[in-house]
């Protein structure tokens, strides 16, 4: 009888950042991944051409196998412990299998669903908006969210990060960090109120 695989919990994932191979981020980030990819390009002959969107079906299938490949081949850096989390095929097939189709995003009037697209459909895509994790001043930051949130055409907001609290750095590791991520998510919700989306997603 065949072993059905199970998705990797996050458990088995902490255990295998703690024993996996140890690699330095320099070398993971300049030599194993780059040429990873480079032998996988040539490998699944991946040519985009002028397309920005793959629309091939068959480049579209040698991109998920070459991803697959990339992603079981050479496995996930945890940079804080240096070491590679590994993963098999199987798991992360299993993992696919497990996720959810349809995820809710934001609430009431202001609320989305995002889900898989296939071919070409004539459903609008889900528009963030935002910073995307880039540091922001922290007098900047409620207009910079609320000048996004009022924007009729953006869905979702995807925010950035203060780069200081009270004039403080917000540095990584320090309690200041935590200060910093408490102003950010009560300044994200203060600037979709100003822009009378106190709903939408975050």
């Amino acid at each position: 009888m065949a072993v059905v695989e199970k998705a990797l919990s996050v458990y088995d994932a902490y255990l295998r950042s703690e024993k996996g191979p140890k690699v330095a981020e320099a070398t993971w980030d300049n030599r194993i991944v780059p040429e990873a990819a480079v032998k996988l390009k040539e490998k699944y002959d991946i040519d985009f051409g002028d397309e920005f969107i793959p629309t091939d079906p068959d480049l579209k299938k040698r991109l998920f196998l070459a991803g697959m490949e990339m992603l079981t081949s050479v496995g996930i850096y945890n940079a804080d412990t240096s070491r590679v989390i590994k993963v098999t095929e199987d798991e992360v097939r299993a993992a696919l299998r497990a996720a959810p189709r349809r995820l809710q995003l934001g609430e009431h009037k202001d609320m989305v669903i995002m889900e898989g697209r296939k071919g070409n459909p004539a459903r609008k895509p889900i528009i963030q908006g935002g910073p995307t994790g880039a540091t922001v001043s922290e007098d900047a930051f409620v207009p910079m969210i609320q000048s996004y949130a009022q924007e009729p055409v953006v869905d979702t907001i995807v925010n950035g990060v203060m780069a200081t609290i009270d004039g403080i750095p917000a540095t990584t590791n320090t309690p200041f960090e935590i200060k910093a991520t408490v102003a950010e998510i009560r300044a994200i919700k203060e600037a979709c109120s100003r822009a009378g989306r106190p709903h939408i997603g975050i």
